[in-house]
């Protein structure tokens, strides 16, 4: 039986990995649109789509993203399209009869001083980071609503927590990027004109884990398809998300001199201590995940080196 999956946000980081992980199963149909097609944000047009196209499983990896600038300058802009999109295409599937749907959040959500590494139970314990708090109160939104439809419908609406990702796809925008990839145009573009120097934002003493985009897919298919026993056993009904990541971290400051070595830049690393730094560590627990039987595969120096590749190879569409 041919099983209808729809991928939202699907022209994504995570959204294209999942893609890659998926498209050559020929049990799967895959249902993709882009946002000139379908505005995850208009509820009448997700409405509508859901009820046309018969759609079996979701992975809503949809959403409005950015690092520490984006998030300081943008605030509303990122909790308000990012609660459009979930509420949306999570009511909109329940009400299609939709009975499968994974969300994929993010680490942020967890307090600023959670104790470290993050368990999944850490929600909701403390004041979450300043910088980023409207966009983790969307994602516990996310993860609330699909708890809320699994207790009253019975659904199957799973949500899984990813580290900071990085890889095919990812923004490399000068202003708006996450860590990896803002750090990594820095590299090749001070390389490449033979500046002497590199500033990395803050101190370099922050620690954050870091998983590569087509680990988090080939994890999110693995959760998404688990029996519903065996989900119920590692998870609560108001208790219901798992970590993804490596239970490894590394200090801003080592991830810049291994981002030298992989782009090949020579020269000196300046950190500018008047920039944020952040929350102090961001380790998931992923004892949950290993009890499952699953474990990431690509490590974060080949990581880098894929990423780096694909960088190269896409600079042309990359102007931003």
């Amino acid at each position: 039986m041919i099983k209808r999956v729809f991928i939202a946000g699907h022209k994504g980081m995570v959204g294209s990995a999942i893609v890659r992980q998926l498209e050559n199963q020929s049990n799967i149909e895959l249902v993709l649109r882009d946002r000139s097609e379908l505005d995850l944000t208009d509820q009448a047009a997700v409405s509508s789509f859901f009820l046309q196209e018969r759609i079996d499983q979701v992975y809503l990896a949809a959403a409005k993203v950015g690092g520490i600038l984006a998030n300081n300058n943008y605030a509303a802009q990122f909790i308000y399209e990012n609660l459009m999109i979930e509420c949306n295409v999570i009511n909109a599937a329940h009400m299609a009869d939709v009975d499968d749907l994974l969300f994929l959040g993010s680490s942020c959500i967890y307090p600023k001083f959670a104790e470290q590494p993050m368990k999944e139970d850490a929600l909701l314990t403390g004041k979450l980071e300043p910088t980023n708090e409207p966009y983790a109160i969307a994602k516990i939104a996310g993860i609330k609503l699909c708890e809320s439809y699994n207790r009253e419908y019975g659904r199957r609406y799973r949500s899984v927590m990813p580290t900071n990702l990085y890889g095919a796809n990812d923004n490399f925008h000068k202003d708006n990027s996450h860590v990896i990839p803002a750090m990594m145009r820095r590299f090749h573009e001070a390389k490449t004109s033979g500046s002497s120097d590199v500033i990395v934002w803050g101190s370099g003493k922050p620690k954050r884990e870091f998983l590569y985009v087509d680990d988090m897919a080939e994890a999110s298919v693995f959760i998404a398809n688990l029996d519903q026993a065996t989900y119920e056993t590692h998870t609560q009904p108001m208790l219901s998300h798992i970590n993804v990541g490596t239970g490894k971290d590394c200090s801003i400051a080592e991830l810049a001199n291994t981002m030298a070595e992989v782009v090949g830049f020579r020269g000196d690393i300046i950190f500018d201590t008047s920039k944020p730094d952040g929350s102090p560590r961001k380790l998931l627990n992923v004892e949950t995940l290993k009890s499952l039987g699953w474990t990431y595969n690509v490590d974060l120096k080949d990581g880098l080196a894929r990423t780096y590749d694909w960088f190269l190879n896409h600079q042309d569409d990359l102007r931003g």
